[in-house]
């Protein structure tokens, strides 16, 4: 299977693919390594991030998923992309567990509000809505463990018809 987790920032992406990517035997990939592997996108040194275009990234994303059939690729901004990935998990969480979860991260107050703006609007969830099939999404809710969150994927998979 080619999995896509996606959400906001703070919300558990990359412990929840690293959790699933070990139970399934998949490899693991962030949207950010991977656009730098394949030499997308630019360093914005103002805003101290890789911007990344998004119309590239897809194709190549495409073409990674036309190679592996076992693979996870996490990140935020793959919500806002349509690629050939079998499900896609977008993660949840409460608008003020994710204020708090970057802060300890040491956010910007800028970007700890956007975010956390984004996450009350459904922003991210609209946008997967836009670019894939119900039957391809998985939403969950952040649990209290990365186990909880893992639990919850599974039974999201499993219900969407995914073979375990």
């Amino acid at each position: 299977m080619r999995i896509i987790i996606t959400g906001s920032p703070g919300v558990g992406k990359t412990s929840a693919a690293k959790a699933l990517g070990k139970k399934l035997g998949y490899a693991i990939l962030n949207e950010k390594q991977f656009a730098l592997e394949e030499k997308i996108g630019k360093w914005n040194a103002e805003e101290d991030e890789l911007v990344i275009p998004l119309e590239p990234y897809a194709k190549a994303l495409n073409k990674l998923f036309t190679e592996k059939k076992n693979v996870i690729i996490e990140g935020h901004l793959l919500c806002e992309l349509k690629a050939g990935a079998d499900f896609i998990v977008l993660i949840r969480v409460h608008p003020e567990l994710l204020e708090g979860r970057l802060h300890l991260r040491n956010y910007s107050e800028e970007k700890v509000q956007d975010n956390v703006f984004c996450e009350g609007i459904d922003y991210c969830k609209k946008k997967v809505l836009r670019n894939y099939t119900e039957k391809k999404i998985i939403e969950v809710q952040s649990g209290k463990s990365i186990k909880e969150t893992l639990d919850r994927i599974i039974m999201g998979l499993k219900e969407k018809g995914a073979k375990l």
